[in-house]
């Protein structure tokens, strides 16, 4: 049993900055990619940000330059460091894991922006 717990999340002013957390724990072995989806009221849950188990990391062109993605294999663990935030930011953040054919997600966090 695999999962996937987020913490990181909140309410924060326009500008200000956030970090998400991601630990994976349960039966873990050989994770591939770990990435970061975020889905607001109303809308599709899109990707925002993902990052290889060798390091190589992308990002969606909304939050490039404002966003980092950053992962510890040695402790399952993926980072999503969020500066300069919008009120277009504010959503649900989904923690999304990629382990031997199959997805794992978790329960996602809040992250609201204020103007």
């Amino acid at each position: 049993q695999v999962q996937l717990v987020e913490s990181g999340g909140g309410l924060v002013q326009v500008g200000g900055s956030l970090r998400l957390s991601c630990a994976a724990s349960g039966s873990i072995f050989a994770i591939g990619t770990m990435a970061w989806y975020r889905q607001a009221p109303g809308k599709q849950r899109e990707p925002v940000a993902g990052i290889t188990s060798r390091g190589m990391t992308n990002y969606a062109n909304s939050v490039k330059g404002r966003f980092t993605i950053s992962r510890d294999n040695a402790k399952n663990t993926v980072w999503l460091q969020m500066n300069s935030l919008k009120p277009e930011d504010t959503a649900v953040y989904y923690c999304q894991m990629y382990m031997r054919d199959y997805d794992y997600w978790g329960q996602g966090t809040q992250v609201t922006v204020s103007s």
